[in-house]
C-alpha cells in the first residue's frame, strides 16, 4: 500500500504532501504550523467554502495548515467539539507531528477550548480569535488599534469568565481550592478597568470624528461607501475610480480604517470611502468596536456592494447574505444599494452573459483592466444629480426673499452682480430648487 497523503493548504490552493517528507512542514519560514479542525453539517460546496475561508484566515494570520480534521455531525460536541473517537485520533497525530496550534473553523466555548487544550496538549484557537489576531496585525491608525484592543479584551474577558466560574467551583476542599475568590475578583476588576480606559479613549477620539461627521453631513458632496465581503477588491476599485494609491494586497481584512478619496466628472464631485470588509459571522465585538468607523457606511448616500464576480453562485449568495446582515446590524439597511460585480476579467464571455442575466441591475467592473469604470462613475453621478439641482438664477435686486430662500436651503452658494439683478448659484435639493423657481416666477 502506498504511503498515505495528507492535504496541505498553502495560500488558496491545496497540494498533496508526503507526511514523511518533513521538509514540507519546515520550509514555511516563520509561519506557524496549524491543524484545522471542523465540525460541520452543510452541503459539500458550503463545506469546501468554509474550510477554504478558514485556511485563508490562518494564512493571513501567518499560519500554514499542514493537516485538517473534518467531522460531519448535526452539531459539535458540547464538551469536546469533536467526538471522542475523532479527538483521540487527532491527539495521536498532534503528539507525533507537534504542530504549533490547532485552529477551529467555528467558535468555541471557554469550556470546549479548555478541554481541547487539556486533551491535545497544545494551543487551541477558534475562528473569532484568529480574526481578532488579523485585525491586530492590520490596525494602523490610533483609533483602529484602540478598537482592536478593546475587542480582544472583551473576547478574552468572556472566555476568562468561564475559567473563573470553573475555578470557583473548585474552592472548598483540601487540595482542591482555586486561587481564591479575592484573586479571581482582582483579575476581573483589572480587565474591566482596562476596558473602561479603552472605551474612554475611543470616545475621546470619536469626538473629533463626530465634528468631522457633522461637517460631512452638512456638505453638498455626495458620499459613496464601498462595502462588501473581505478581499472582494474594494481597495483596488477605489484606486481605479479615483486615482488614489490605497495599499492593495491579496489578504483578508487588509483595510480596517476607512479611507476617503474623491473624483469629479461633469462638474460634480463624489466622495468614495473604502471601508472594512465583512465576513460570515463577523465577531460581534468587532462590529461594536468599529461602529464609529462604520458610520461612513451608515451616513453614505449610496452603498456600493462590491462582490467577486468569479465566485460560484452559492458562495456569492452566502457572502451577500453576510454583508447584508452586518449592514442591518449597523443601521444601514435603508441606505440605497448598488451591486458591483468586480473581477469580471476572470470570466469568459459565457460566464459574463450568465451573470448579466442573473443581475441585470448590477455594474460589472474590473479594477485591473478598467472595464466598466465609466459606467460605474455614471451610475454614481446619477445618484449625485438625483440629490441636488445645480441652480443658477438672475434675481432682481428687489427680490431679497428669493435670495434668502436660496441661502436657507442651498449649499455652496455664490452670487455676483448682474446687469439687472443678482446672479446666484447653488446646489439645492430638487424639491427646494423647484420652490425657489416658483417663488421667483410668482407661483410660490
Amino acid at each position: 500500500m502506498g504511503r498515505e497523503l495528507q492535504r496541505t493548504y498553502r495560500g488558496r490552493a491545496w497540494r498533496e504532501e508526503d507526511p514523511d517528507d518533513k521538509r514540507g512542514l519546515h520550509e514555511v519560514g516563520k509561519a506557524e504550523r496549524a491543524v484545522l479542525i471542523a465540525s460541520l453539517n452543510c452541503s459539500p460546496v458550503e463545506e469546501d467554502d468554509r474550510l477554504t475561508e478558514m485556511g485563508d484566515l490562518l494564512d493571513t494570520a501567518g499560519a500554514l495548515v499542514v493537516h485538517r480534521v473534518v467531522q460531519r455531525r448535526d452539531r459539535p460536541d458540547p464538551r469536546l467539539y469533536l467526538g471522542k473517537g475523532r479527538l483521540g485520533e487527532l491527539a495521536e497525530w498532534v503528539k507525533e507531528n507537534k504542530p504549533d496550534v490547532v485552529a477551529c473553523e467555528g467558535d468555541l466555548s471557554a469550556g470546549q477550548q479548555r478541554h481541547l487544550e487539556d486533551t491535545l496538549k497544545t494551543r487551541v484557537v477558534d475562528r473569532t480569535g484568529v480574526i481578532l489576531d488579523i485585525f491586530a496585525l492590520h490596525a494602523r491608525s490610533a483609533e483602529g488599534k484602540l478598537q482592536v484592543e478593546l475587542a480582544q479584551m472583551e473576547y478574552s474577558y468572556s472566555r476568562q469568565e468561564g475559567l473563573w466560574q470553573h475555578l470557583e467551583r473548585l474552592g472548598g476542599g483540601v487540595g482542591t481550592r482555586g486561587p481564591g475568590e479575592s484573586q479571581l475578583e482582582s483579575d476581573r476588576r483589572m480587565i474591566r478597568t482596562r476596558m473602561g480606559v479603552l472605551r474612554q479613549r475611543i470616545a475621546e477620539v470619536a469626538k473629533n470624528r463626530d465634528t468631522m461627521r457633522e461637517e460631512r453631513l452638512a456638505s453638498a458632496v455626495t458620499r459613496v461607501a464601498l462595502t462588501g465581503y473581505t478581499n472582494a477588491g474594494k481597495s483596488s476599485l477605489m484606486n481605479a475610480l479615483t486615482g488614489a494609491e490605497v495599499d492593495v494586497n491579496d489578504a483578508l481584512f487588509e483595510t480596517l480604517d476607512a479611507t476617503t478619496r474623491a473624483f469629479t466628472k461633469d462638474g460634480m464631485k463624489v466622495l468614495v470611502s473604502d471601508t472594512v470588509g465583512f465576513i460570515r459571522h463577523l465577531p460581534h465585538q468587532l462590529v461594536e468596536s468599529f461602529r464609529s468607523t462604520l458610520d461612513e457606511v451608515r451616513d453614505a448616500h449610496l452603498v456600493v456592494h462590491v462582490a467577486d464576480a468569479s465566485e460560484d453562485d452559492e458562495g456569492r449568495a452566502a457572502r451577500a447574505t453576510a454583508v447584508e446582515e452586518v449592514l442591518d446590524e449597523i443601521g444601514a439597511h435603508e441606505v440605497p444599494r448598488l451591486l458591483v460585480l468586480n473581477k469580471v476579467d476572470l470570466l469568459d464571455e459565457d460566464e459574463r452573459d450568465a451573470l448579466a442575466r442573473r443581475y441585470p441591475q448590477a455594474v460589472m467592473t474590473s479594477a485591473i483592466t478598467g472595464e466598466g469604470l465609466d459606467d460605474l462613475r455614471d451610475r454614481l453621478l446619477t445618484t449625485a444629480r438625483a440629490r441636488w439641482d445645480r441652480l443658477e438664477l438672475e434675481v432682481p435686486y428687489s427680490r431679497g426673499d428669493v435670495i434668502s430662500a436660496v441661502y436657507a436651503h442651498g449649499r455652496d452658494v455664490t452670487q455676483d452682480a448682474g446687469p439687472e439683478g443678482t446672479v446666484i448659484r447653488a446646489l439645492m435639493p430638487p424639491v427646494e430648487a423647484a420652490r425657489v423657481r416658483a417663488l421667483l416666477n410668482g407661483d410660490g
